[in-house]
């Protein structure tokens, strides 16, 4: 999702389903053609409220994760396992074309890009999956996950003529997903037709439903059965059940309602957050699930940018209580959280409009620590989700949700869901930014009449930038809660007993009230007031973090908590017999756990309950709700002193110690250094390299020179470029002669110009320009000299192919144009280079896009153990005394031991934007042969790199690559580089496998 997506989907929002019914010439529910596509499998189903699996209501509630993104298949399992311990039933993926197919014709499947890993780690954890294969995604990655050789098809992109070039792609993707459906046993339940297909440029046929037809036709072709279902940029209504051809099973929408502007983390926009949305929804397609498919989890960061901690900061823990409450008020019961997991824009997958770090402030950090609090939260409500079987069931009902209607102050809003008997009130300010802390009183209706709350206290306190979601008669486990303003964690009953978590914030007060003649007491904490009435007993209590438990009658265990402290609980399903598995089903019995970092797994060894996860401090477990027939409890295979209070909760010491170890320390090891930009030597040989000499190309945008300068019509589509220009010296540039040249690489791209190796000058870019024109003045020439142009250009990626019919995609990468004193434009014949074979490129195992034409990456000599003996002895903290590019290579050994998650991350030391005279340039990190790093020190914000296990050998030889160009004539140096860990964590995950990791070996043909 990009910012001029969002525009759209905010204006879209704002309209009716007349304005679009009207635009696409029929009336709401018109079926202008009848469409109704005839079931083929029954294990998936649905109606007007969610979906079915097996016949059981699911909430899809889902994380984005994205495995071309982390390129360590083994620690797959190790992001399901966070995510499943949220309390959530699946994740959605999208796949990337452009990694598969870098070469026309040619689908590489294999290692880091095989899908199985994914797939299969999704069975493990017990994780549904929707599958996104597009083939366009967007997702922030280059063109949209277009593949580089598309840029010179003639035909409209996203419409029926362009769909046969998809073919290969999803002949070969579709069967892998076929194979993983939840109808042969896997985890797949739901495929997304093509991404945001919601705007067209005017003239063009829009929605086309011979487009939608086609995309579904490859796909069930290839064996895929389960329902399809679409991402609409906004509640548009295109393409919603049996109103055209092409129309999905199973409509849905994106809704990013604060937008992507992560500068300043205390300011959120104003009026922005959507209330009528499930009045279109039952408008556009009132017979399927209310289903955001994309729903706002963080924000992406640009070149420039803020950095991703402000993101996590601007959508924090407060933001998921009022966005995600509020889709709880429509209904929803398909919400994917976009992003859950980031990754990293490794090898230049993204698009010009993000650097390397893709974390976009997400629960799960891109090191893959879940520290932030927002992670918290989301637990609590995805565990409500699970726990409330009835908010699959609301509506809204027909009072007014506006201000002030069931509250006794109208800066408040409240919205009203009915499901059976049971009411649910989601409570936040008019103002969703507001800051206040408003105190109120809640008018309900209830099983023994209307009832204002709290009834033993005078109010309830929202404080600023909060939600609630207030209950009335609520089931727990056969007892009526008559009504709670605490909000509930979870519940679970257990043959002879039961427990109920309420939770609420830091100082508030709260109450609830149980249909019941037992009475209650304190079995833990104080200052809860406990009232027997006339057919139901009522609790109130202040919140403070002391936890308290009330037991009523003899079975039913309340436990009322701190919210800060209910970030500690876990809820864990126990594995259930086939089909169902690991997968969620409302019927599974699960454990509720204190414990701390992470709870991964749960299950039997014996009458043992035997847990698994991650801890950082010495922490006590205990296991608040389980089974009858538990005996004891484990941790990670280590047997817990077990001990029982009165009341039966079991509980034993986690015990966290330190792990020994050492990072190496860069400005200590040897490295060698390698000039790789021998191009500007005047006696280099540029013979094998590809002639620029089309004299017609296929792009839409006309070129300006006498050939085609175009990277893409020669192949070459990602990282950096290089020209040779050639001409003869004449006598007419005279001493005030000039070059002029103007570049495009997209944002933040820079360039540098020599004639042969007198440096010309450069243009080191910044965040808001993707083409740059220079006049570079000429040194004085000799009459019949052979002379050499260099321009070495950084491109940052292609755009995406958002709006159908645009041709951003193809805009041009490299030289739009040129004039040199003295001469005409002919007198000058190009040569161009990128990685080594272009689209032919050579390192199958790393891709298509991790490579760009440095001299050291055309040779390989990023990938472990080049031929590096010979090369000098030189530290880049010592660097370029010129304008130019070196290439660094060091190694150095790893010992992390085993049973602990220390992620690691390369630090650069950033120099002073105020010394001018050094700070542009720019670095590319390779980490045995993987580039983990594009730093740009005049632009940022990036500056720490995380890199994963699996990248680095922790038990093992790392080899580290560091190209460093300076734009500057007089040099840079890398002022620090260091190792760092960002985490130590004592780990239940496991053993981390090694990504494959080919050394050098020598290249035919290469130059």
């Amino acid at each position: 999702m990009t910012f001029s997506r969002l525009l759209v989907a905010l204006v879209l929002s704002l309209l009716s389903l007349q304005v679009f019914a009207r635009a696409l010439g029929r009336q709401p529910h018109e079926l202008v053609k009848p469409y109704k596509r005839a079931a083929l499998q029954d294990i998936v189903t649905w109606d007007q409220y969610s979906i079915f699996v097996h016949g059981k209501r699911i909430f899809f509630y889902s994380g984005e994760v994205h495995p071309f993104r982390l390129p360590v298949p083994s620690l797959y399992l190790d992001i399901f396992h966070k995510i499943k311990a949220l309390g959530y039933t699946g994740v959605s993926f999208y796949i990337d074309w452009a990694l598969l197919e870098g070469q026309q014709g040619t689908f590489n499947g294999e290692g880091v890009f095989d899908l199985q890993p994914f797939l299969d780690a999704a069975s493990q954890a017990g994780l549904y999956l929707l599958a996104r294969p597009g083939p366009y995604i967007n997702a922030e990655a280059s063109g949209g996950g277009f593949p580089g050789w598309l840029q010179r098809t003639e035909e409209i992109y996203r419409t029926p003529a362009y769909v046969k070039y998809t073919d290969n792609y999803a002949a070969n993707v579709g069967p892998i997903l076929a194979k993983a459906q939840v109808t042969n046993g896997g985890p797949l339940i739901l495929l997304q037709i093509e991404n945001e297909y919601s705007n067209a440029l005017a003239g063009l046929p829009f929605p086309d439903p011979q487009y939608f037809v086609d995309i579904e036709d490859q796909w069930r072709k290839a064996g895929i059965v389960i329902p399809f279902l679409n991402n609409d940029i906004g509640p548009n209504g295109l393409f919603t059940p049996g109103n055209i051809s092409g129309s999905v099973d199973i409509y849905g929408f994106d809704d990013y309602p604060m937008g992507f502007n992560c500068k300043v983390p205390a300011t959120w926009p104003s009026g922005s957050l959507p209330s009528n949305l499930r009045v279109l929804h039952d408008l556009e397609s009132h017979t399927t699930p209310f289903a955001i498919i994309e729903n706002q989890g963080g924000s992406f960061d640009p070149w420039g940018g803020p950095g991703y901690d402000n993101c996590a900061a601007w959508f924090n823990m407060e933001a998921e209580r009022i966005v995600y409450k509020n889709d709880f008020s429509f209904g929803t019961t398909i919400m994917n959280m976009y992003m859950t997991y980031g990754g990293t824009n490794w090898g230049n997958l993204g698009f010009p409009g993000v650097y390397t770090s893709y974390d976009y402030g997400a629960i799960i950090a891109e090191d893959r620590t879940i520290a932030r609090e927002k992670y918290s939260e989301a637990k609590l409500n995805a565990n409500f989700a699970m726990a409330s079987g009835d908010v699959y069931l609301t509506a809204v009902p027909t009072e007014s949700a506006a201000s002030g209607t069931f509250v006794s102050d109208n800066s408040l809003a409240v919205t009203p869901l009915k499901s059976n008997s049971t009411m649910f009130y989601v409570v936040r300010h008019g103002d969703y930014t507001s800051q206040a802390s408003t105190p109120y009183r809640l008018t309900v209706t209830t099983s023994q009449g209307s009832i204002s709350i709290p009834q033993l206290s005078s109010t309830l306190m929202l404080n600023g930038r909060d939600s609630k979601i207030h209950v009335t008669d609520y089931d727990v486990g056969g007892t009526n809660m008559l009504y709670a303003s605490a909000e509930i964690f979870t519940w679970k009953a257990y043959g002879s007993y039961k427990v109920l978590i309420l939770y609420g914030g830091p100082g508030e007060t709260h109450e609830a009230a149980f249909v019941t003649t037992s009475n209650g007491r304190v079995l833990e904490g104080n200052g809860v007031t406990i009232k027997p009435t006339s057919g139901s007993l009522q609790l109130n209590w202040a919140v403070t973090s002391a936890r308290k438990v009330v037991l009523i009658g003899s079975n039913f265990f309340v436990y009322l908590l701190d919210r800060n402290d209910a970030y500690n609980y876990w809820v864990l399903e126990l594995p259930a017999p086939s089909p169902v598995n690991n997968f969620h089903d409302p019927g599974n019995t699960a454990v509720i756990v204190r414990a701390g970092y992470l709870l991964r797994t749960a299950t039997f060894q014996g009458s043992t309950l035997a847990l698994t996860g991650d801890i950082n401090v010495t922490t006590t477990v205990e296991v608040v709700g389980y089974p009858e027939g538990v005996t004891g409890v484990s941790f990670n295979q280590f047997g817990a002193s077990t001990a029982r209070n009165p009341w039966g909760v079991i509980g034993g010491v986690a015990t966290y110690t330190a792990p020994t170890f050492s990072l190496p320390v860069f400005t200590d090891l040897v490295w060698k250094v390698l000039d790789s930009l021998p191009e500007t030597r005047p006696d280099y040989d540029d013979s094998a390299w590809t002639n620029a000499d089309h004299t017609t190309s296929t792009n839409p945008f006309p070129f300006m020179t006498p050939t085609s300068l175009y990277g893409s019509d020669y192949g070459f589509n990602a990282g950096n470029l290089i020209y040779r220009g050639h001409f003869t010296a004449n006598g007419k540039e005279d001493n005030a002669g000039t070059f002029s040249v103007n570049c495009t690489g997209g944002l933040a791209f820079g360039f540098s110009v020599w004639l042969d190796n007198t440096f010309l000058g450069s243009w080191p870019g910044n965040a808001l320009d993707e083409s740059n024109q220079q006049t570079l003045t000429l040194p004085a020439l000799t009459a019949g000299q052979q002379v050499n142009l260099t321009v070495l250009i950084d491109q940052m990626g292609m755009k995406e192919a958002a709006s159908i019919g645009s041709n951003a995609m193809k805009t041009p990468r490299g030289i739009m144009g040129y004039g040199l004193s003295g001469h005409a434009n002919t007198d000058i014949t190009w040569k161009i280079t990128g990685n080594l074979g272009g689209e032919q490129y050579v390192d199958k195992t790393r891709g298509p896009l991790n490579e760009g034409g440095l001299f050291a990456e055309r040779n390989g000599y990023h990938l472990p153990n080049p031929p590096s003996d010979p090369w000098a002895l030189g530290k880049p903290f010592n660097g370029l005394s010129a304008a130019g590019v070196y290439f660094y290579t060091t190694n150095f050994n790893l010992n992390i031991p085993a049973g602990y998650d220390v992620p690691l991350a390369f630090q650069f030391e950033r120099t002073a934007t105020d010394d001018s005279a050094t700070q542009n340039y720019r670095c590319q990190l390779y980490v045995n042969g993987y580039q983990f790093g594009k730093f740009i020190n005049n632009i940022g914000p990036q500056y720490t790199f995380p890199v994963p296990e699996g990248i680095l050998n922790y038990k093992g030889v790392n080899y580290i690559g560091l190209s460093l160009w300076s734009l500057s004539g007089a040099g840079s140096v890398v002022k620090g580089l260091q190792l760092i860990s960002t985490a130590t964590i004592q780990s239940g995950f496991g053993t981390v496998a090694l990504s494959p990791q080919p050394s050098w070996t020598a290249r035919p043909g290469a130059y």
